[in-house]
């Protein structure tokens, strides 16, 4: 019986993967095309509107950037040739690069830069706190513009050069100027490769083209900076949920990259002579539990911290990961390794369930449901769901999980209204660690309200300390204000961590040039 359904199931895979390459045949046979699994499917194309990852990396083909992340976490100019700071820190003007051209054509002004970085602004944890700061935009001449501030800002750059959700990117000012609380649905950009919109197929794909105008900088690639050289003619991403079928298509050639295969089928991978496994996530991933702040039962922090107390963070890798290989513990609430991490108040995510039984049973938890948003189409999450749904019922709640696609988990998280109106409890992601290294990039620590990352918690102190951290006048200082966040943060309970991983990707090894990044990056690499 069990032969029958492995050929049945290799039947299937081998059905699949003709459908997925059928149907997209638009590409010349001549040119170098690039085919790759994404970790979920792509369903929508304003990186500025989401956090998710899918996008920000759609986001990294398409758009470049006035400055970029290296590998040392350092700030280099990228699409900035030269810029300037008032002696009162109130002026910072920047000057493009000349040449540059967007894909319809037309060139890369200041002005579209201006218009950029404002939306961005309005939606970004970062560029949120930059925005409290600016006064005004002012287009110099057409490749100058110029930021003047009411107070000084010197993260300025930090801001502007961020690696990751959500990225500045720079669009024409025609999309900039697009109401950030609506999604754009033209991916002009002036990135590396051009989006061919009419073969976006939802669930389906999505297919880059190698953009002729670009002008990479002279520098070597590192991270987000240096020069994006592209060496193949096309990209193509193939949706595939299912990973099973990923295996099957990556193992025979029918695709090159697999970007996030799941940790499971690693040693099969590992097994076949022509695919290369590698970890491509340097610091390390984060996985979470998010709470929605605005309703019950998460609108209690003692409730928040019940939950906390039960998660057994080795219960999770286990379940998502398996291989000690690529997983850790992590308390901190800054990625552990990196230099604000600590150890502070971690004694409340002690993984006892009968303490947790005990401080639920005293925050006054009514037996309100906990309804739990899960992307079965991302596995990572959907297993942290999986565990999350027995703990809580473990622990005594009236739980529900929601079983759906990314794109569905990611429009009902934008939810506001309670859980029984369409809204939303709890949702799992994880979030690479160069996101979490301090307050400024932090978005699942702001205490923002209606303008936080979804789960929307108000928290004025954890405000006041973020703003001691970004008016620390050295690292030590720094480090002091992070233990104050992180005590804060065991005490309101945001959001539970439930662990530490590094994911490995997986290519087929007649590519080569990719780089060592917690970002998927499709410059530099080639294909023979």
């Amino acid at each position: 019986m069990k032969t029958t359904l492995k050929r049945l199931a290799a039947a299937s895979a081998i059905a699949l993967i003709a459908g997925l390459t059928g149907g997209v045949g638009t590409a010349d046979a001549q040119q170098k095309v690039l085919r790759f699994i994404p970790h979920s499917n792509l369903p929508a194309i304003d990186p500025v509107a989401t956090t998710g990852y899918v996008v920000r990396n759609h986001g990294y083909l398409v758009y470049d950037t006035l400055f970029a992340t290296d590998e040392n976490f350092k700030i280099q100019p990228q699409m900035v040739d030269k810029w300037t700071t008032s002696a009162d820190g109130l002026r910072w003007e920047f000057t493009l690069r000349d040449g540059m051209k967007f894909h319809d054509g037309t060139p890369v002004k200041g002005a579209d830069a201006a218009a950029s970085i404002r939306r961005w602004t309005a939606r970004d944890s970062f560029g949120q706190t930059l925005a409290a700061s600016v006064d005004s935009y002012e287009t110099v001449n057409d490749l100058t513009f110029a930021i003047k501030l009411k107070t000084p800002f010197p993260l300025m750059i930090d801001a502007l050069g961020k690696l990751s959700s959500q990225v500045p990117f720079i669009m024409p000012e025609r999309i900039a100027n697009t109401d950030p609380a609506t999604p754009i649905t033209d991916a002009t950009g002036s990135g590396p490769f051009r989006f061919v919109r009419d073969q976006w197929v939802p669930g389906q794909r999505a297919v880059y083209e190698r953009f002729a105008d670009y002008k990479p900088r002279s520098e070597a690639p590192s991270w987000a900076a240096g020069g994006k050289v592209v060496k193949v003619d096309r990209v193509e991403w193939r949706i595939i949920p299912d990973a099973a079928v990923a295996s099957a298509a990556l193992s025979q050639g029918e695709v090159d990259w697999w970007e996030q295969p799941i940790f499971d089928l690693l040693p099969q991978l590992a097994r076949n002579r022509d695919i290369e496994i590698k970890n491509i996530d340097p610091v390390g991933s984060i996985m979470m539990a998010r709470f929605n702040h605005l309703h019950p039962p998460f609108d209690n922090p003692a409730v928040r911290r019940a939950v906390m107390m039960a998660v057994n963070q080795e219960e999770y890798l286990q379940a998502v990961v398996g291989n000690k290989e690529y997983y850790k513990a992590c308390k901190s609430f800054f990625s552990c390794g990196t230099p604000l991490a600590s150890d502070v108040g971690i004694e409340g995510a002690a993984g006892n369930l009968d303490r947790a039984k005990a401080l639920l049973a005293a925050s006054g938890y009514k037996n309100e449901k906990v309804i739990i948003i899960s992307p079965t189409d991302i596995p990572t999450n959907h297993t942290q769901s999986l565990v999350t749904e027995d703990l809580l019922k473990r622990l005594g709640m009236n739980v529900e999980l929601v079983a759906t696609d990314w794109g569905s988990v990611l429009a009902r998280r934008a939810n506001r209204n309670a859980p029984e109106q369409g809204g939303w409890s709890i949702f799992h992601t994880w979030w690479v660690g160069p996101d979490l290294v301090n307050p400024a990039l932090h978005a699942p620590l702001r205490g923002n309200g209606a303008a936080a990352w979804p789960g929307w918690p108000t928290d004025t102190r954890i405000e006041e300390l973020r703003n001691a951290w970004l008016a620390a006048p050295t690292p030590a200082a720094q480090i002091e204000v992070a233990k104050q966040i992180q005590a804060r943060a065991y005490e309101q309970a945001p959001y539970v961590t439930t662990g530490m991983f590094q994911q490995p990707t997986a290519y087929r090894k007649n590519i080569s040039g990719v780089l060592i990044s917690p970002v998927p990056f499709f410059w530099n690499v080639d294909k023979r």
